[in-house]
């Protein structure tokens, strides 16, 4: 067979295929044509049989649409799309666009069916004659077809039958077409086609390629800007201004002189805009997308997160990403900017992307959980030598950019006050505080029996107040073996409950804190800003514990709501254990207090200091009842190491503490997030939450060990007896004193420990057991497993510990 020559491709072969088809698909009667190539050896009889197996209707997809973050004023925080579109109603796009798109793709659109024998035959003519493609042979029905397929492809092969050039494609878009037409007037199948049609530089639909482009809206679109839009249709990468200016204006020309051979603009109107400039760079607007370009970019990923956990979105994570970057949602988050501004403003104030240690605070809305703000020293990217990182500071690992909390150190000890005013126990409840205790093999109670440390253990205080303290005096000092003791006698379940029930998790495994020895001093786990703002905002609450909460509202495109998880409140403390707890905290605040230096303003404040073992991270955690925040600062580099030495706003830190460290971040924050607020105050406390629920103690100093016992037993107390003896009036062997002691009396059921005289009169008021006052001594953490009141499975801090300040 003779292969032909490329000249013999002419006018007449195209008419011949041209009416051959029209002939074969028996649609020529009706108007109906379709021009391609490669029927040889296929008859009129195949043909019609593969057009009855056909689908006789489309089923399309909703074209995909933009969706974007907004803050709770409404700003924007981030568009996530695939592709960039905006739906417009037919009637909100300019008549001009409308008449341009027709003529230089369809201009017999409005008088024939889905196909056009007439027009294509035209076009075919007067492209072999001009040797380029300047008019469309396919009608924008049949175009509509074909990018619907494109749009419905969800796999590599599905977009590869949409888009290949077989005669079973060109056949199943004609029957399509058919069906389409009976379905949708005209103005309906060009209004769809407007929406989907891809406009290049990443802007699909109309709408998005005016705003785009011209910084203007479908409805405002001059002529000139409608050529060029109509232009660009026929290749959206080759006639793309921004690619190449002057090929986008020869395209755009070519449209307005056929807007003039058709008489829909007059000479003077093709010939002024021609003259016009294609386009204005400056007028250009990129339409960012994704976190990456948000303003607020860990803020942005973190509800992405948690976008991506709603199963109403799809059945995994791939379709629900997909579905949030093409449903066209409106999702409304809790960020506030005011109050963000101002954690960025502290943030900025104290700190530098390029120190070593990180600094990173939380705020949060008491009584709601509304996560307000967000905010860390180093920026989001990849460019270290700027301190870019991916990882979020404030959040759980969760999620890939979650970087997974910290040991939070002594702001622990507000969950031990909490479990100790809930067991009944008096603000004034009094232990014999020492600077270092042994608690060596001693053992602790816990939710599944006990725990205790197996090697030497003896804690310290970083602070200077030690002595027979109340639970105030030892909070505003942060003392602690008071806490210690204090979390021995209420034991480490109630404590941990408290912690557990107000959100409270290990942030690496999201698993229930470890009930170990120095619980209280926050060497359980790893905590995050997020969840310890939003523990603290609890208490500020009055005991209303509410899950943080980021998103508030999603809207379809509709603008109808889109099913989320609401906001979920309950009351996890009393109302009166709440009061207490912010009574203790308050004192901090107070002059003489740890976090005296960060009191402002006439509103009550309360807080909490907290440093971990060898100030590898330093917190200070605090409220109002409007507003509250943590802050941290933290060596977050492996391998950990103490912070003093490090830099922190450029410069060299010769002190850690969670007053002098962290505190200013926490104190610049809510200064200014509070500026201009309406003055607040805690409810004080009741007087049976002062007092506590205790009973009176049985006095039992100068009895026998044994008979102490039995007669506290017998009042329904338990007994344990402390190590040593005491110097005493009371006779060597017998009960010098309790703690507590009997003229304070104890809640029922608590522990009372006793201490034994060793018989010598020398001091008229007790000190504390000889044995337990030991010169500074810190628990030996060189050896595995050392140390072992702290979890040693933990991947970050395998040697812990808590400090006071």
């Amino acid at each position: 067979m003779r292969v032909r020559e490329k000249g013999d491709r002419g006018v007449v072969q195209s008419v011949v295929l041209f009416l051959g088809v029209s002939v074969l698909s028996g649609a020529l009667a009706a108007g109906l044509a379709i021009p391609f190539a490669g029927l040889a050896g296929y008859t009129t009889e195949k043909t019609h049989e593969t057009l009855q197996d056909l689908p006789q209707e489309l089923k399309t997809v909703p074209p995909a649409r933009t969706s974007k973050i907004v803050a709770a004023d409404g700003s924007l925080v981030a568009y996530l799309y695939e592709q960039n579109r905006q739906l417009v109603p037919l009637a909100k796009v300019n008549p001009i666009m409308r008449k341009a798109i027709v003529a230089i793709e369809d201009d017999r659109f409005y008088e024939h069916g889905a196909l056009d024998a007439k027009g294509t035959l035209r076009a075919m003519l007067r492209n072999q004659s001009e040797g380029s493609v300047q008019q469309g042979g396919s009608s924008i029905t049949q175009q509509y077809v074909k990018l619907s397929l494109i749009a419905k492809a969800k796999t590599p092969e599905e977009y590869q039958q949409a888009t290949a050039s077989t005669y079973q494609r060109k056949i199943a878009e004609l029957r399509y077409a058919v069906a389409i037409e009976k379905e949708f007037s005209k103005d309906e199948i060009l209004e769809k086609y407007l929406n989907l049609a891809n406009f290049g530089d990443g802007a699909y639909g109309v709408e998005a390629a005016a705003r785009h482009y011209f910084s203007t809206t479908a409805a405002k679109l001059t002529l000139p800007q409608a050529a060029l839009l109509a232009g660009l249709v026929k290749n959206p990468t080759g006639y793309d201004p921004t690619n190449n200016a002057k090929r986008a204006k020869d395209r755009r020309d070519v449209v307005l002189r056929r807007m003039q051979e058709l008489n829909v603009i007059t000479a003077k109107q093709a010939n002024d805009a021609i003259r016009t400039p294609v386009y204005d760079p400056k007028k250009v607007q990129e339409v960012p997308n994704g976190c990456a370009s948000s303003k607020y970019p860990f803020y942005c990923e973190y509800v992405v997160s948690k976008l991506l956990e709603n199963p109403a979105f799809g059945a995994d994570e791939k379709a629900r990403s997909h579905y949030i970057k093409t449903a066209g949602l409106t999702v409304k988050t809790s960020l506030d900017p005011k109050i963000q501004a101002a954690a960025e403003a502290s943030i900025k104030q104290h700190s530098r992307p390029t120190d070593q240690a990180v600094a990173a605070i939380t705020m949060v809305e008491p009584g709601t959980g509304l996560v307000k703000a967000m905010a860390q020293s180093r920026p989001y990217g990849g460019n270290k030598k700027k301190g870019e990182v991916s990882y979020n500071f404030n959040v759980e690992k969760s999620y890939p950019g979650g970087y997974g909390g910290f040991q939070n150190g002594s702001t622990m000890k507000a969950f031990t006050i909490a479990a100790a005013i809930q067991k009944g126990f008096p603000l004034n409840h009094r232990i014999n505080s020492p600077r270092q205790i042994d608690l060596t093999r001693v053992k602790f109670s816990t939710c599944n029996g006990v725990t205790q440390s197996f090697d030497s253990y003896r804690p310290s205080n970083s602070t200077a107040a030690q002595g027979n303290l109340t639970m105030i005096d030892a909070a505003r000092a942060s003392t602690n073996t008071y806490f210690l003791q204090l979390s021995k006698q209420t034991g480490l379940c109630p404590i941990a409950t408290i912690a557990r029930n107000l959100g409270i998790v290990d942030a690496q495994t999201l698993q229930p804190l470890q009930q170990v020895v120095s619980f209280t001093l926050g060497s359980a786990g790893l905590v995050t800003p997020l969840m310890l703002s939003n523990a603290y905002a609890t208490f500020a609450a009055r005991g209303k514990y509410c899950v943080p909460q980021l998103i508030t509202q999603i809207t379809g495109n509709n603008g109808k709501p889109v099913p989320t998880p609401g906001r979920s409140c309950r009351q996890a403390l009393e109302p009166a254990v709440a009061d207490g707890v912010n009574r203790v905290l308050h004192e901090v605040m107070e002059p003489g207090g740890t976090g005296d230096s960060l009191k402002f303003g006439p509103s009550d404040l309360a807080g909490k200091t907290g440093t971990i073992q060898e100030n590898k991270a330093v917190w200070y955690a605090g409220y109002s009842t409007r507003l509250a925040a943590a802050s941290v600062v933290a060596d977050a580099d492996v391998p950990y190491k103490n912070l003093i030495g490090q830099t922190l706003d450029g410069k060299k830190m010769y002190d850690a503490s969670g007053s002098g460290t962290a505190g200013p971040v926490w104190e610049t924050a809510m200064r200014k997030a509070l500026a201009g607020t309406p003055e607040t105050h805690f409810v004080p406390p009741n007087d049976k939450t002062v007092r506590g629920d205790v009973k009176n103690l049985p006095f039992v100093n100068g009895m026998s060990v044994q008979d102490a016992t039995n007669k506290l037993q017998g009042e329904g107390f338990q007994v344990t007896v402390a190590p040593g003896t005491v110097n005493s009036e009371e006779a060597a062997g017998t009960v010098a004193y309790t703690t507590p002691r009997q003229r304070d009396g104890a809640p029922e059921g608590s522990l009372i420990t006793l201490h034994v005289s060793n018989g010598s009169n020398s001091q008229q008021n007790p000190p504390p057991p000889q044995n337990t006052v030991q010169p500074p001594n810190p628990p030996n953490t060189s050896k595995p497993g050392g140390n072992p009141q702290c979890p040693p499975w933990h991947p970050k801090y395998p040697n812990c510990g808590g400090g006071g300040r």
